[in-house]
């Protein structure tokens, strides 16, 4: 209690009192100030251990509400954190440490193998290749004298964009020891482009497939596999209705056969002019946005899907963007059609290579790719629909490498190669 000196007292007043050890005797003016800073000195310091702490042979632990269950023992299960009570406590109390084995555990787990995005510019040999409607960029990636794949992007991409996450996956870099990639950009499309002159009349997607015979020339390539995303697709599909001897075998990811329906002309149309007259708005982004990835953007990767916004915001030249969107708007029909049964042969216009037909299944062009499916040989064709995913290239790069892998296997392409890359992708996946 508080005396007249201004000084406390125990509560026992004896010499072996709990509490003699860190209060102010009833006798000598002391002031608050000294006597707080004397408690604490002793607390703290080289000054013997009071004797109710030093009468327990085992260390005092901290044990909270929340670390008991529902009897009210107390639990062992404790997250891995840093502690919740101050160094002069533990000092006191004997708790022991977090345990450093704990963070230690969490530091270790890393992603083993990861799809690293990287940049194939490095490993990529760039050629602008002229044709008669001006030059196009085309990066090779490989051995020029291995059998040729050749790509062709979707509409607000290029080379770069769109083929290098799948093209590091851990696969698909192994099979560019057995094949050449040639990268083909659609004119005025590559990062960093100029604006394409006012006066320049952007190709049709017919002229867009013509181009490609400058290429096979250019690098004196006979055939081609072809590996088309949505527009490259349907470009690619042209090319080898108007070419069939040079395409051996074609991979088309979500791609259209037939011509533009009203309201995709209409939404496309106002894409275009305004990406020509107030460059690239949120309602193209949006647009796009929906194009490539569908509907329910929140329950995608939500770094993906960043990144791609940035990529269009920041990367595409609006203006040759819009020039490439109004050729693709006014695209024709393919028009092919399957055989029908009991029809002679040679009377059926279709492709006659070998076709895997690929979507996601979030992708907004899953009714188109099943309709190019109904109008393909289904003697040379398969459809294939990938779960959780709309851009297959980003999202499932691992089950689209696999169905490509088996692709290429079944057409007799490095079959032994391939065989033993895929056994070596297994055991690499599964060491820890």
């Amino acid at each position: 209690m508080p005396q007249s000196e201004g000084g406390y007292v125990s509560l026992e007043n004896g010499p072996r009192s709990v509490y003699n050890a860190t209060t102010e005797p009833a006798s000598g003016a002391q002031s608050v100030l000294e006597s707080v800073k004397r408690a604490i000195g002793q607390a703290i310091g080289g000054h013997q251990d009071p004797p109710l702490l030093n009468a327990k042979s085992t260390n005092i632990s901290i044990v909270s509400s929340r670390d008991r269950d529902k009897s009210g023992r107390p639990t062992n299960n404790r997250m891995p954190s840093a502690p919740t009570h101050t160094a002069e406590e533990a000092r006191l109390l004997g708790a022991m440490p977090v345990d450093p084995m704990d963070d230690i555990e969490l530091r270790s787990v890393q992603l083993q193998f990861p799809n690293s995005r990287g940049s194939i510019a490095d490993s990529c040999d760039l050629r602008r290749v002229p044709t008669d409607k001006g030059d196009i960029l085309v990066a090779i990636q490989g051995d020029t004298t291995k059998p040729a794949i050749l790509t062709y992007h979707d509409l607000g991409l290029n080379y770069l964009s769109s083929f290098a996450g799948f093209f590091n996956y851990p696969t698909m870099r192994g099979l560019l020891e057995n094949f050449c990639v040639y990268h083909v950009t659609a004119p005025g499309q590559e990062e960093g482009a100029p604006t394409l002159p006012e006066d320049y009349v952007y190709p049709t997607m017919d002229e867009l497939a013509a181009q490609l015979l400058f290429v096979l020339s250019h690098f004196g390539l006979k055939t081609v596999i072809g590996f088309g995303v949505g527009a490259g697709g349907n470009i690619l599909a042209r090319f080898a209705l108007a070419n069939p001897e040079k395409v051996g075998a074609l991979c088309l990811l979500n791609c259209v056969s037939t011509a533009a329906g009203w309201i995709e002309w209409g939404y496309q149309t106002f894409n275009a002019r305004f990406l020509r007259t107030k460059g690239m708005t949120q309602g193209v982004v949006d647009y796009l946005m929906w194009h490539h990835f569908g509907r329910n953007l929140e329950e995608r990767n939500h770094d993906l899907v960043q990144m791609y916004k940035n990529h269009f915001e920041r990367s595409i030249n609006p203006t040759n963007l819009g020039m490439w969107i109004y050729s693709y708007i006014h695209r024709t029909d393919l028009n092919i059609a399957r055989t029908p049964s009991g029809s002679p042969q040679q009377n059926s216009t279709t492709l006659k290579m070998p076709i895997i037909n690929i979507t996601g299944a979030l992708s907004p062009h899953v009714d188109d790719t099943v309709t190019l499916n109904g109008r393909l040989d289904p003697t040379n064709s398969s459809w294939m629909k990938i779960q959780d995913c709309a851009m297959v290239l980003e999202e499932q790069p691992g089950k689209l490498a696999e169905a490509f892998r088996l692709f290429l296997q079944g057409e007799g392409y490095a079959v032994g190669a391939l065989q033993k890359l895929a056994r070596a992708a297994t055991v690499e996946s599964l060491t820890p």
